[in-house]
């Protein structure tokens, strides 16, 4: 085995996808404790000054024909701000600053991590997972804040036949409780598993005979990327939108 592993390395076929998502402290190479400052949380820090950057500095002049930056800032701010009033309604509007900002984290530490030598956050499901069960527990107490008891009618079918409701109500409440788990796997899945198919094209660029395929190959997913960054930040929002109005709506 090590005369084969030895072999691969003299050919250049050896590589590793999965090292791009190691988590390593930023200075030295000591153990990682929970106060460590690591790549994971310099990148995330990057990812908030970028909002700031985008809408603190980018609106303050508050112009009345908005400059580049203020108008992207204004299109992404209108474009979430209409999917919260067409799924959740009217009522749901409160919460749109929760909702922008979750939406805006995920899209820029999405496209953070297309950046060559970056670090991309939302690979990780300690990072997404937070963000699911965090989306998780705030619909759920809001649910019963507003609704009280009234909460539980989310799992009773009472259009359905009588002696099927208890077994639907089992299903609703199981489904219910995936939906955190689903929400955060769903976006470090896809996100992680696009980077590692381009380390692993990237592998296979070092062979001359193939190097031309595996450069377009790479562009191609690199392009692919490029939407997946947006779409999982999307899908991530409207799912949050989709949960937030069963809060408000139980009965729907």
């Amino acid at each position: 085995m090590a005369t084969e592993t030895t072999a691969a390395e003299d050919t250049g076929l050896v590589f590793h996808p999965l090292d791009q998502f190691i988590v390593k402290p930023l200075f030295g190479d000591g153990a990682i404790h929970w106060y460590t400052p690591t790549n994971v949380t310099l990148w995330m820090a990057i990812a908030v000054l970028c909002i700031v950057a985008l809408f603190v500095l980018g609106s303050r002049g508050r112009a009345i024909v908005p400059t580049r930056v203020q108008s992207v800032g204004e299109l992404m701010y209108g474009f979430v701000y209409k999917m919260v009033e067409d799924v959740t309604g009217k009522d749901g509007v409160k919460y749109f600053p929760y909702i922008m900002t979750l939406f805006l984290f995920i899209l820029f530490a999405n496209f953070l991590g297309l950046i060559p030598m970056s670090f991309t956050t939302t690979s990780h499901i300690a990072v997404t997972a937070v963000l699911g069960f965090g989306v998780f527990f705030a619909v759920t107490i809001l649910g019963f804040v507003l609704n009280g008891p009234k909460f539980l009618g989310l799992f009773w079918m009472s259009d359905a036949p009588l002696i099927l409701r208890p077994v639907i109500a089992v299903i609703e409440l199981i489904s219910y409780f995936v939906r955190p788990v689903s929400h955060s796997i769903r976006l470090a899945g896809n996100v992680m598993a696009g980077h590692a198919v381009i380390k692993v094209f990237a592998g296979f660029a070092a062979i001359a005979a193939i190097s031309p395929v595996s450069i377009l190959a790479i562009t191609a997913i690199y392009g692919l990327e490029v939407l997946v960054a947006g779409i999982q930040a999307y899908v991530f929002t409207i799912l949050t939108c989709v949960y937030l109005k069963d809060a408000l709506h139980p009965s729907h």
